[in-house]
């Protein structure tokens, strides 16, 4: 596996403009909202089960043994809010997310600021729209009009990502396959994973005239309804650079090249969660792919940059959150369901 060709100097220094960039956005347009994937469609509980007969080198971590761990879910847009208390319509072109948080799992941890979880972030693409963390800036540029026309032809390759991402039709967010996009370590092995919904529709010719419809459509599946929603847990195995390159998340692992094998199965029951607890819980859950077991440590260029920057702009928003709240202790992420 290769490694980035940005120095640690460069990345450090690159990561650090991007990371005051999205501190500046945050302040403008809601210090107390996530500033990537802010507007959630609903945070619901679940099961996240592990299979019995998966194969022995894939057997690390949380998937070592099987077992059942409690689950937090969570639904959501990828594009920072409109301006200050204005989300993005849901008709809007958009990338839509699936973050997941495992509870009682216990081992050593990448980062210290949670105990005894497990993040996994995906969203409905298979691949992510920038190379590097260079790429953030350079479409940043190109976006504002600020950069020559070389750069300009350089970045369309991440804009056709970007375009086609947010041209898909998504009727219900419980209906679509995600995928982690980046490589992530399976002990010694480097893979990339994806949730797909074991219940599936076909791509709806038109969808509803409402700014909030994908958080209606959950609530009329999983309460309305009283459905289950089913989704298989996917991994990809690295196969060669040339096939399932690790530092060119741009490039798509082609199932032909790294067949998903099924790890786990993941339970999202029938419920009510469009309350005003559930709610603030969702506010005050922090989602991070570092938020993790040392032996499903996220890799590349991108992921090391995610790593600060989420980090931070977590801490921003969370002493928000509790200067709105006047509470003197971080906002409690362990209540309701999950055990």
């Amino acid at each position: 596996m290769t490694i980035s060709k940005l120095s640690a100097s460069e990345q450090q220094a690159i990561t650090d403009r991007v990371l005051a960039a999205s501190l500046k956005s945050q302040q403008e347009k809601g210090p107390a909202l996530r500033q990537v994937h802010p507007k959630s469609h609903g945070l619901v509980w679940g099961e996240f089960i592990v299979e019995n007969n998966i194969p022995a080198a894939l057997k690390v971590g949380v998937f070592a043994a099987p077992q059942a761990y409690p689950i937090w879910v969570r639904f959501s847009n990828a594009g920072e809010a409109e301006k200050r208390g204005k989300f993005v319509s849901d008709k809007e072109p958009n990338a839509r997310g699936l973050a997941i948080k495992l509870m009682n799992v216990e081992g050593e941890k990448a980062l210290d600021d949670e105990e005894k979880t497990q993040d996994f972030l995906l969203i409905n693409h298979p691949v992510f729209f920038v190379r590097d963390v260079q790429g953030y800036v350079d479409i940043a540029k190109v976006a504002s009009g600020q950069a020559d026309p070389e750069l300009t032809q350089v970045m369309q390759p991440s804009f056709a990502i970007l375009q086609e991402t947010g041209n898909k039709k998504v009727s219900n967010p419980l209906l679509i396959q995600y995928w982690s996009t980046t490589p992530y370590k399976l002990g010694s092995q480097a893979i990339k994973f994806s949730v797909k919904p074991q219940q599936q529709e076909e791509a709806p010719d038109s969808l509803p005239d409402s700014e909030n419809y994908l958080h209606e459509a959950i609530v009329r599946y999983l309460t309305d309804e009283g459905k289950d929603a089913f989704f298989d847990f996917l991994i990809q195995v690295y196969v060669d650079e040339e096939k399932t390159p690790v530092e060119n998340p741009m490039q798509e692992w082609k199932e032909e090249d790294s067949p998903f094998i099924k790890v786990a199965s993941i339970r999202i029951p029938s419920q009510k969660f469009d309350f005003d607890e559930r709610k603030r819980l969702d506010e005050g859950l922090s989602f991070n792919p570092w938020h993790t077991l040392s032996e499903h440590e996220p890799i590349g260029s991108v992921n090391l940059a995610r790593k600060k920057i989420y980090q931070e702009l977590a801490k921003y928003r969370r002493e928000e959150i509790e200067k709105r709240l006047r509470e003197p202790q971080p906002f409690a992420f362990v209540q309701d369901e999950p055990r």
